[in-house]
């Protein structure tokens, strides 16, 4: 993985490289070189390694995901903001099966940094919610859960969410 900076000095020198092609009268290479351009630009908003532990997680694979994870060093300062958040919120995914207490630390950092899908957003304040109600905090598992049917537009959460607030008129 290249540092985020890194990155756009290779976008920059490709570009370069591209203009110095069409004043060449190579005018394919130049367009060729502009569309490569675009990769690390890609890449300096979307992490390859985020992008492969998704991968992993979608075919349920969480150690493998992990692996891909483990290989980020310094997220603070390797990755972009919302990087940084969805970082988090995948090691919280991934810790939600064995631990609550870390999973919860990076799920309210994940929250903070900011997500760019309501989606993921919402399932994050899900899974806080489900913490919040385990060590006994009704108000805030409650809070959490509106903020999470507010942000769940497609209603992919609603049998969840509800299932959540039925379990809390118990306690």
């Amino acid at each position: 993985m290249f540092h985020k900076n890194i990155k756009l000095v290779l976008a920059i020198l490709i570009f370069a490289a591209a203009i110095w092609q069409f004043t060449e009268s190579n005018i394919g290479n130049g367009i060729f070189l502009i569309l490569l351009t675009f990769i690390p630009i890609f890449l300096y908003y979307k992490n390859e390694y985020i992008l492969l532990a998704f991968l992993k997680l979608r075919k349920q694979d969480f150690p493998g995901a992990k692996i891909w994870l483990d290989r980020i060093k310094n997220p603070e300062t390797a990755l972009v903001r919302k990087q940084q958040g969805y970082y988090n919120y995948l090691n919280g995914l991934m810790l939600s099966q064995t631990n609550l207490h870390q999973s919860e630390k990076f799920f309210k950092k994940a929250v903070e940094l900011g997500l760019s899908m309501d989606m993921d957003l919402a399932v994050a304040k899900l899974n806080l919610a489900g913490i919040a109600m385990s060590r006994r905090r009704k108000m805030e598992a409650t809070a959490l859960l509106n903020e999470a049917k507010k942000l769940d537009k497609q209603n992919m959460l609603k049998d969840q969410i509800t299932m959540m607030k039925d379990q809390m008129k118990k306690i």
